[in-house]
């Protein structure tokens, strides 16, 4: 299997939009991906196998030190072939060479294999406030 890693590729909505409904289930109602990456992501990364986009990621930041995996997907008829690794990898490198100096992800504990053994992150701490929640709370 031959993929390759591109790194700011050139965002087709539709393309990104149904590798993440295969990859996470739902419908692939066209996601305006393009505007979102351009604005708001470090970097982002592609897996593509004959230029079919399979895989994705992307890494936004705080303008500093500190940078975040969001959207990991691989689509499922490519999983368990070493992609998913490959691009973190691929995230990693290109927040490092942006200045970065922490990778922080947050995961469903089923990936905790995925993200600790096979990607060498490290558990922490954290928290996580439903912000819906919150201010339906406080009203």
């Amino acid at each position: 299997m031959s993929v390759e890693l591109v790194s700011r590729f050139p965002v087709d909505d539709e393309a990104l939009s149904a590798l993440h409904a295969r990859a996470f289930g739902g419908d692939a109602q066209p996601t305006p991906w393009r505007e979102r990456l351009t604005r708001h992501a470090l970097s982002w990364v592609g897996a593509f196998d004959a230029g079919r986009l399979v895989g994705f990621v992307q890494v936004c930041w705080d303008g500093g030190v500190h940078a975040f995996l969001l959207d990991t997907a691989v689509d499922p008829m490519w999983q368990h072939h070493g992609i998913g690794r490959r691009l973190v990898v691929a995230a990693a490198a290109d927040a490092a060479a942006a200045g970065c100096r922490w990778l922080h992800v947050d995961f469903e504990p089923d990936l905790g294999e995925f993200y600790l053994d096979r990607c060498g992150f490290q558990p922490t701490r954290a928290g996580l406030l439903a912000l819906d929640a919150a201010s339906s709370e406080s009203g």
